[in-house]
């Protein structure tokens, strides 16, 4: 770092821009192994305590990986179980809910052909249908390409949590350059804060599908559970995800219930449980020291969804947290760690700098 400040701006930026896009076009164009090696590898940072309290127990190490994969297994098979025996009830009343919807487009149409007429509606409705379709098919191949690698999980995160001291021996020779004490120290606070972070993002995904369930069942709405945890999972994506997470639920009770009242309950429940959210869930359990700010959260999601798509869009944010707690724990990378918080300075530093040569000034002239 202090090498490349002797280089003039000019330089060191077109060298980090040029970077960056090397950097874009490798994730781009191996998004195939490395999106299944991305999960593998949060996946491991979530078993790797329980991999260390097996081990304590005289567990030799690759039965104490396996147990902790085994364990994973089950509770994601569980969960999928759920969500796949919810989504066939789902499917199994949707000629029902077609009907409906049929049913209410055609109410629309009728009260909208005043002012549009109905020839100029179903071409917007066929122009419309002709642009979902193929963000459908990506969505659906998106799906289904992380489905056929699913395989890979265990066997990356069976290598990850076996190699565990290889890797951090690799980056402890990597940068324990002068001061072996103090990187190493940054290792360990690296690693227990991404730990903490990542279970503090799990645990706030289950008190967000739990509140949005409660909410749902409260008002009556169908499908309460499918809806809340599809809505929790959702809330990973910053404001996007807020909006999708409500509109599901919205959509569902306008289909199913008469009048608007449902809706705007779910609404105004939603915004409670965002505010709860934004203010109590993510400053205390995820912490608010690694929370990424607006700016960086959209780009980071649009920037993920152009590279990896869906999966991209979901892993965008945990990374990016993972990439502060690093920035912030190495000096020469603290400001981009700033950057990526929210939490600014309460004076500008520009400012600072400018008032201290008035400062030197008037406590010269006071002498």
């Amino acid at each position: 770092m202090t090498i490349l400040k002797k280089y003039p701006f000019y330089l060191r930026a077109t060298v980090i821009l040029f970077g960056l896009i090397l950097c874009s076009y490798a994730l781009a164009n191996l998004r195939d192994i490395l999106v299944p090696f991305s999960f593998a590898l949060l996946m491991a940072i979530l078993l790797n305590p329980l991999v260390g309290r097996l081990e304590s127990w005289k567990l030799p190490k690759v039965p104490a990986i396996v147990v902790a994969l085994l364990v994973a297994a089950v509770i994601i098979s569980a969960v999928w179980y759920f969500l796949a025996t919810q989504m066939m009830h789902f499917t199994s009343q949707l000629p029902m809910l077609e009907k409906k919807a049929t049913d209410l487009v055609f109410r629309l149409q009728q009260d909208l052909s005043r002012k549009i007429p109905l020839d100029k509606q179903n071409q917007y409705l066929a122009e419309a249908k002709a642009a979902i379709n193929p963000l459908i098919a990506r969505t659906l191949g998106t799906v289904l390409g992380t489905m056929t690698t699913v395989f890979l999980l265990p066997v990356y995160a069976f290598l990850l949590l076996y190699y565990k001291t290889l890797i951090l021996n690799f980056l402890y020779e990597i940068f324990a350059e002068e001061n072996e004490a103090e990187v190493r120290s940054v290792l360990m606070q690296v690693r227990g804060a991404i730990q903490s972070y990542m279970y503090g993002l799990l645990i706030e995904g289950l008190i967000v599908a739990a509140l949005n369930a409660i909410a749902l069942f409260i008002l009556g709405v169908p499908y309460a559970i499918l809806l809340g945890i599809l809505g929790a999972i959702l809330n990973v994506l910053p404001f996007f995800g807020g909006i999708l997470a409500a509109l599901l639920p919205i959509m569902v009770a306008t289909i199913t219930k008469d009048g608007l009242h449902t809706q705007i309950e779910i609404a105004v429940a939603y915004m409670v449980i965002q505010f709860i959210d934004n203010h109590f869930l993510i400053p205390y359990i995820v912490s608010a020291k690694v929370k990424i700010n607006a700016l960086i959260s959209i780009i980071a999601v649009l920037l993920g969804g152009a590279v990896w798509g869906l999966s991209g869009m979901f892993l965008s944010i945990p990374f990016i947290g993972i990439l502060k707690i690093v920035f912030d724990r190495i000096p020469e990378l603290q400001p981009w760690g700033r950057l990526l918080g929210d939490r600014s300075a309460d004076e500008p530093k520009w400012k600072r700098a400018r008032r201290m040569p008035r400062r030197k000034a008037a406590a010269r002239q006071g002498r």
